[in-house]
């Protein structure tokens, strides 16, 4: 019997198969599927789609525990895809969850038998660098929680999403709501704080030795002044992966799936056009 896991999973599209492309979506820090809703309904089309909410995160459980590393989401996931057996995998991951995407890439390229057949890591972490400013306040947890409790999750999130889009005056309330709402109460920003102080993998440097090993297709799709996770990431993670393709998109932030939908899912489908084409 499978044991139940501290994720949120919600599928569209067709059901999993050998034959089915399996498109698994994992968000960054302080999101949840909500990320991905301009995404979602194309990707269907495609075939089968996972969104995960990571422990901690959105409407995923929020136990009081300090597993909450990179290295503890990627574990739970991995576990999800040994259970549900998903094959034929195409694994999106945003911000931190580009970060957890490329330890699940790891994992599954050690199995016997593939499961991974491309990666797509948006505006992800993958080296050590600064943390932005919402991550390194986290570090001070009390002053984290004085803000949250005087300004309230909307404030917060607000001031976060306009600090890190390129066009700050189209953020919107809806955009707000959506990341706010599963910020509320005690044990959604416990998760976030303890998230944040173990969001570097002790054992970091070890990992990017490891990169080069990711052999399969992947897309790195980045918006040009992302100052959260910033463009000589990509740059790197292009030099260093085998088979990596790098796009940037002008006059975008740190969340072109949000920021630049048409244009972020074009790129998205002609990499998967020209990888399926290749067999």
């Amino acid at each position: 019997m499978a044991l139940e896991l501290p994720l949120a999973v919600e599928t569209h599209g067709s059901p999993p198969g050998e034959d089915v492309t399996t498109f698994l979506l994992l968000h960054g820090y302080g999101g949840s599927a909500f990320t991905w809703r301009y995404w979602t309904t194309p990707l269907a089309r495609r075939g089968h789609v996972v969104l995960v909410d990571m422990k901690g995160f959105g409407a995923a459980p929020k136990p009081d525990d300090d597993a909450y590393g990179p290295h503890d989401q990627a574990e739970l996931i991995h576990r999800l895809v040994v259970q549900r057996d998903l094959r034929n995998l195409t694994v999106i991951g945003h911000s931190l969850g580009g970060g957890v995407a490329l330890l699940l890439a790891l994992r599954l390229l050690a199995e016997p038998r593939p499961r991974l057949r491309r990666l797509v890591t948006v505006a992800g972490a993958a080296y050590r660098q600064d943390f932005p400013p919402f991550v390194a306040l986290a570090h001070h947890p009390w002053i984290t929680s004085l803000l949250f409790r005087i300004l309230g999750a909307r404030r917060v999130v607000r001031w976060v999403l306009r600090s890190i889009v390129h066009e700050p005056d189209r953020v919107t309330r809806t955009q707000v709501m959506g990341y706010a709402e599963p910020m509320d109460g005690r044990a959604a920003l416990r998760a976030l704080i303890r998230s944040a102080l173990r969001i570097l993998p002790p054992d970091l440097d070890e990992v990017v030795m490891r990169y080069p090993s990711i052999d399969v297709p992947t897309l790195l799709l980045w918006g040009r002044e992302d100052r959260v996770v910033p463009l000589w990431v990509a740059e790197r993670l292009a030099a260093e992966l085998p088979d990596a393709r790098l796009a940037v998109i002008e006059r975008c932030g740190h969340l072109p799936a949000e920021e630049r939908p048409e244009e972020s899912l074009r790129i998205l489908e002609r990499f998967l056009d020209e990888t399926e084409a290749q067999g």
